[in-house]
């Protein structure tokens, strides 16, 4: 399961939740703050869909990705594209708070078990 492929994607989800994550260095980790800053919306509701995109593509070429819930984050996705005009605030920010946080260990977990030092893909 080490294809290089694989990898490139798991760092992708990877690299994703780390880019949100890194937007509260520069704002307080709150929901009403979120809801005030348009551009915090709109960064943290495209990383969801590259983490969609890539768990959509990682499901075609390894189905057996040990992914908790790798159907509805892709869902999401498609949601969040397609019917970005009624994505709610608290949708976006309970993915934020409750599913990010297992779904980066997950990564990290499956990177370390193929062997990869999370982060790199070569």
């Amino acid at each position: 399961m080490a294809d290089r492929t694989v990898v490139k994607y798991l760092n992708d989800i990877l690299d994703s939740i780390t880019q949100v994550e890194s937007y509260f260095t520069t704002f307080p980790r709150r929901f009403d703050v979120y809801c005030e800053t348009p551009m915090m919306q709109r960064a943290i509701q495209m990383n969801i869909s590259i983490i969609g995109e890539a768990t959509n593509k990682l499901l075609k070429i390894a189905p057996e990705i040990p992914i908790t819930k790798a159907r509805k984050i892709v869902d999401t996705r498609n949601y969040m594209i397609h019917g970005y005009d009624s994505v709610s605030h608290d949708m976006v920010w309970s993915i934020v708070i409750n599913h990010l946080p297992l779904l980066k260990e997950e990564v990290v977990r499956i990177l370390t078990e193929i062997g990869t030092k999370p982060g790199h893909d070569k």
